[in-house]
């Protein structure tokens, strides 16, 4: 028995079983079009309220840490 889905084409059950493979090129593509998509948006100041935020997340989860 293959598996649950006999009706899955064998190429995709070893991606399903060994996770998705990428090739050299397809990677660089990939990160190429991930660093301009998010290039702008690193570039911009957060916002203070945010930033306040994230920082008493920050001070939270430290305090949460160091009692167990």
């Amino acid at each position: 028995m293959m598996s649950a889905n006999s009706n899955s084409h064998p190429s995709a059950l070893a991606v399903a079983d060994h996770g998705p493979i990428l090739d050299d090129c397809t990677r660089l593509r990939l990160g190429l079009q991930l660093q301009a998509l998010y290039t702008p948006v690193l570039g911009k100041v957060l916002d203070p309220r945010l930033a306040e935020l994230l920082q008493q997340l920050e001070t939270d989860l430290g305090a949460t840490d160091v009692g167990q």
